[in-house]
C-alpha cells in the first residue's frame, strides 16, 4: 500500500503521522488520510481542494504534476511525501 509520510513542521501543527493508505492516485491516498484526520486537509488543500501555494507533494522522489486534481498514480509501493514550504532568514 501506498505510504503518506508528512514533514516534522507539519506535524507542528496537526497530528499527521506517517502511514499506509489505499488509493490508485494522490488524491484517493490523501482522501484516506482526510478522512481519519480533516484537521490535516486545510494545512494540505485549499478551499477549492487544490494543493496550496506553500505546499509541495512528491510522489517516489518526483513532484506531482496535477496540483489541482491529484491524479498523479502511485503504486502499492509508492511514498508520497507532503512537505510544508519554510520561509525566513
Amino acid at each position: 500500500m501506498p505510504r503518506v509520510v508528512f514533514t516534522s513542521n507539519l506535524q507542528r501543527h496537526v497530528a499527521c503521522p506517517e502511514r499506509e493508505v489505499t488509493g490508485a492516485t494522490v488524491s484517493q491516498a490523501l482522501a484516506v488520510v482526510f478522512a481519519d484526520a480533516p484537521e490535516i486537509r486545510g494545512y494540505v488543500l485549499d478551499e477549492q481542494g487544490h494543493v496550496r501555494k506553500h505546499v509541495s507533494i512528491y510522489v517516489d522522489g518526483q513532484r506531482i504534476n496535477d496540483r489541482e486534481t491529484l491524479s498523479d498514480a502511485v503504486s502499492p509501493a509508492s511514498e508520497i511525501c507532503v512537505l510544508q514550504a519554510l520561509s525566513g532568514g
